[in-house]
């Protein structure tokens, strides 16, 4: 009978451990993703932006689905001039947070740069209807007297 205990125990014992190995995996890449976040963040704050570059690559092998991280990576190397890359990051938040309005604003600003009017103004068109129904009227106030412009130079071509 005790050694039927000790069987019992052990296969009691197993799933446990392995449910704490699990526990503990996740929590160190937890904390190792988030404080690679905060130093991304404070290094772009700074204008470091080859060391943010480097913390939010690190973030996103670790956690793929970090919106704000994609956005700010995209910054950077469209600064860099590597624009379809910026183009990708964008277009990423996009498909996984369709309801992100910034996504859409800086996709805009590439095809402004790249004189795409037309996918410019379909993306203003976007991000301005998410800001009205996030109720951010101001924000879509700005993005209309964009759009204004920008539809001018269309009827204009």
């Amino acid at each position: 009978m005790l050694e039927n205990l000790k069987t019992t125990d052990t296969f009691a014992i197993i799933p446990v451990a392995i449910a704490l190995m699990i526990l503990g995996y996740f929590s160190w890449k937890t904390l190792n993703t988030s404080n690679s976040f905060q130093l991304g963040v404070k290094l772009y704050e700074q204008k470091d932006y080859q060391g943010a570059e480097a913390a939010f690559r690190k973030v996103i092998s670790l956690n793929s689905t970090n919106d704000v991280v994609r956005l700010l990576l995209g910054d950077i190397v469209k600064d860099k001039g590597k624009v379809e890359e910026a183009t990708e990051l964008y277009q990423e938040v996009i498909a996984s947070s369709p309801k992100n309005p910034d996504a859409y604003l800086r996709l805009a600003n590439i095809f402004i740069e790249q004189n795409q009017p037309e996918k410019a103004k379909t993306n203003l068109q976007q991000a301005q209807a998410l800001l009205q129904k996030q109720r951010q009227p101001q924000r879509a106030e700005k993005i209309s007297h964009l759009l204004d412009k920008i539809t001018a130079k269309i009827n204009n071509n």
